[in-house]
């Protein structure tokens, strides 16, 4: 296996497109590059060179778990995803190992909540409002062996979503109080389609997204605002249809 330096992570950086002075929200895999030399400490290095003091880099640090195995009892009640809150001090999430070696850094700014996100750079501070700052100013999202279900930016229009989506499977109380809402995040679902790979389709289509390969991983770069604009947009014309729920 080819060892993937950190010189590598440049060089395919700058062939996408990220520049300096970018502000960017980064999601990734630290496996889907091969072996890297240095770990993700490297892949941290290498955008912080890239972006420069100028640009700024957002993370997810969402406290939450890997999906758990569901059990037997968990399937006859319809629980369809399991995943855990974690603490506030917790050391590994389901962001990935390069996302929590960039929260625990001492120059990243990390807010507050279940959902929070860390940043570093010239608008760390910005993080205060999550990824608002960048969906408005012309951020741009760089997806590093992940597809568009790990962007998080998304979720911040999904206030256009019709209750009847937003409740379309609604848990049971016996399911509330086997795990707690303040504990756990469970689903008890699934749509007929998955509406976020018919945006990033139409995204492609659209000439929207820049892809390439770093590594063993298939790197996507785009503006944020287009993307989640595009999202926004399918909501607002037939979210029904979106969700497969109506032909």
């Amino acid at each position: 296996m080819k060892t993937v330096t950190k010189q590598d992570i440049i060089n395919g950086l700058l062939d996408l497109g990220v520049k300096t002075g970018d502000e960017i929200e980064v999601h990734s895999s630290l496996s889907s590059f091969g072996y890297v030399d240095g770990g993700a400490k490297t892949v941290i290095c290498a955008l912080k060179d890239v972006v420069g003091k100028k640009g700024s880099i957002f993370m997810p640090s969402l406290r939450l778990s890997k999906e758990f195995p569901l059990t037997e009892k968990d399937k006859l009640l319809g629980i369809t995803t399991k995943i855990q809150i974690l603490p506030e001090d917790c050391k590994q999430s389901a962001m990935g190992v390069i996302a929590d070696t960039f929260r625990q850094m001492p120059d990243t700014v990390t807010n507050e909540g279940i959902f929070r996100i860390s940043a570093w750079g010239k608008s760390k501070n910005e993080v205060k409002d999550g990824l608002q700052y960048l969906i408005s100013n012309g951020g741009k999202a760089l997806m590093l062996g992940v597809d568009i279900y790990k962007l998080t930016a998304m979720h911040y229009v999904e206030d256009l979503l019709p209750d009847d989506i937003k409740n379309y499977f609604p848990l049971s109380d016996e399911i509330n109080e086997i795990y707690p809402p303040d504990e756990w995040i469970i689903e008890s679902g699934i749509f007929p389609v998955k509406p976020w790979y018919t945006i990033q389709n139409i995204a492609y289509e659209k000439g929207v997204i820049k892809d390439g390969m770093i590594g063993n991983s298939k790197a996507m770069l785009f503006n944020i605002s287009d993307v989640v604009g595009l999202y926004a947009q399918e909501l607002k014309n037939d979210a029904f249809k979106l969700y497969g729920l109506k032909t």
